[in-house]
């Protein structure tokens, strides 16, 4: 087992990493303040981890919720049933709410218990690879609105985030591309060795290779924990870690939320994150080839969705969350490996990639 830390100060937490976590009690006990407990997981994950977790957890009063799958549940009328849940089971402000499934699950439980009794304990155990490397980690949780993706929310971390690899054994070939998607985000952020790294190991990343994958998941961790430990609210240099995330959130509100998987929007959103870092001259035609070319590589599309438009595209990204005072800023490529939040780029370079988006 791999353990990193997400370093806040007297709210730190763990992340455990590694095989058959689900099964130790001593991980999650310490974080349990009480004797009650609400596992919110969803009716995909529910017949494969949650009989197992509930075992582990057999010295305590357990309620399970047991969720619809999929982002277009991610909405108030589905959270609802998570306080239904707590306020039928009666329970109290020592209760520990555990999200026991991908990024819809976490997102969703942890805004529960930052709103719960005005704020309750809450574990993350995250069953997809895109959500051990990416939502499990940093305390942002919420839900969607129609105009927008995670528009309605709060920061708040969890007690402790516990990565079971072996949960990986069950997901589609498509999620675990989409995994892939915010794994090589890191890479292009920050870390131009890992970036070479991924490149050579990508074909056994996808088949999961045990040893691979994990040292993928903890990389990414610890890229992560270290942006988040500096800007846990995103006041700044957070704000990378949506590199591709305004095109690709764009492309999920069009597309309907739920039918390009968040990772497949996101490939195609660095890919268009790329292009204009090109167009603008911060990058050669070889280094944007060579982004896109990993993350075709991984599965991932690296177009829009045909028909999606440079309108559709300039009309919900002017709702995007990195919007300042009505100016749109963008997570960009300075080089490989050095990523930039800017409002201070040639509008016109924006224009013209957007005018031939989706045709």
């Amino acid at each position: 087992m791999q353990q990193l830390t997400v370093n806040l100060d007297d709210r730190s937490y763990p992340i455990h990493i590694g095989s058959g976590l689900l099964g130790q009690v001593e991980l999650l006990a310490p974080h349990i303040a009480g004797r009650q407990v609400c596992i919110v997981t969803d009716d995909t994950v529910a017949p494969l981890y949650l009989q197992r977790l509930c075992q582990t957890l057999a010295d305590y009063a357990v309620v399970p919720v047991v969720l619809p799958t999929g982002e277009a549940f991610k909405n108030w009328s589905t959270l609802q049933q998570i306080f239904d849940a707590l306020l039928a089971a009666r329970h109290d402000r020592r209760t520990t709410l555990i999200a026991l499934g991908g990024g819809v699950i976490g997102d969703m439980t942890g805004f529960a218990a930052a709103c719960y009794q005005r704020g309750v304990d809450f574990i993350q155990i995250p069953t997809t690879l895109l959500s051990q490397v990416d939502s499990s980690v940093g305390g942002k949780t919420g839900i969607n609105h129609p105009a927008g993706k995670n528009m309605i929310g709060a920061f708040y971390q969890p007690k402790a985030v516990l990565i079971d690899t072996d949960s990986l054994r069950t997901l589609p070939a498509r999620e675990v591309s989409a995994g892939l998607a915010e794994i090589i985000k890191y890479g292009l952020i920050r870390d131009r060795q890992f970036l070479d790294w991924l490149e050579q190991h990508m074909p056994a990343l996808r088949e999961l290779e045990p040893a691979l994958i994990t040292e993928a998941i903890a990389r990414s961790c610890a890229i992560k924990a270290e942006v988040v430990a500096a800007d846990e609210r995103e006041g700044g240099v957070r704000a990378i870690l949506n590199l591709g995330h305004t095109f690709g959130h764009a492309i999920e509100a069009h597309q309907g939320y739920g039918n390009w998987l968040h990772g497949e929007a996101v490939g195609a959103g660095m890919a268009m994150a790329l292009e204009l870092s090109q167009r603008l001259g911060w990058l050669s035609e070889a280094e944007q080839q060579r982004g896109v070319t990993l993350i075709a590589a991984a599965g991932l599309p690296v177009t829009p969705p045909r028909g999606m438009l440079g309108e559709d595209f300039k009309r919900l990204m002017a709702v995007d969350k990195k919007v300042l005072d009505g100016q749109l800023r963008l997570v960009l490529l300075k080089q490989m490996g050095e990523a930039v939040v800017t409002a201070d780029f040639d509008g016109q370079a924006l224009h013209s990639m957007l005018a031939v988006a989706g045709r």
